[in-house]
């Protein structure tokens, strides 16, 4: 691969993670809320947030998806939204953490697990038919792919005897 080739890859691999991370990291703090606060507070909280902006456009593509959203998670089992939130949220957080710090067995793991996230998004999707689940399919995807190419470059790099570097 040409350096700057490599670059780039580094670059949207590290990029993407640290996404997942971010995301991972509210998961965990949305998990948090869930289990904490009654659905009706935290209704009350959506509402506020998305209350101004609404004023100025009634047809705010973000915040009237924010609030169905909000709508349809705080209508479900609320121990099953904190704990799957909570779950997801810390693999994730995880597994970033692990590849940041170029641990080997994270990159199979990373693999494996956003795939399983990616099926199960799908079979949701299957039922929902909800855009956000496909594009969070598709940028499971991509981290997977990017994982894989750089996984293999540490492979490699390991096989000639060059030391991992932490970047």
């Amino acid at each position: 691969m040409k350096p700057l080739d490599r670059t780039i890859l580094k670059s949207t691999f590290r990029t993407g993670i640290t996404l997942k991370g971010i995301d991972g990291v509210l998961e965990t703090f949305g998990g948090v809320l869930f289990w904490l606060f009654p659905p009706s507070k935290l209704n009350e909280i959506v509402t506020t947030l998305s209350q101004h902006e609404l004023s100025r456009d009634p047809h705010d593509f973000i915040a009237v998806h924010f609030l169905r959203v909000s709508e349809k998670l705080l209508s479900g089992n609320k121990l099953f939204v904190s704990l799957y939130l909570l779950s997801h949220g810390l693999t994730k957080v995880i597994l970033v953490v692990a590849l940041w710090m170029n641990a080997l067995w994270a990159y199979p793991l990373t693999i494996v697990v956003f795939a399983a996230f990616s099926v199960y998004q799908m079979y949701r999707y299957s039922f929902t038919h909800s855009i956000v689940l496909l594009v969070l399919t598709i940028f499971d995807v991509a981290i997977i792919y990017l994982t894989w190419m750089e996984w293999r470059e540490q492979e490699t790099e390991r096989a000639k005897g060059i030391p991992r570097r932490s970047e």
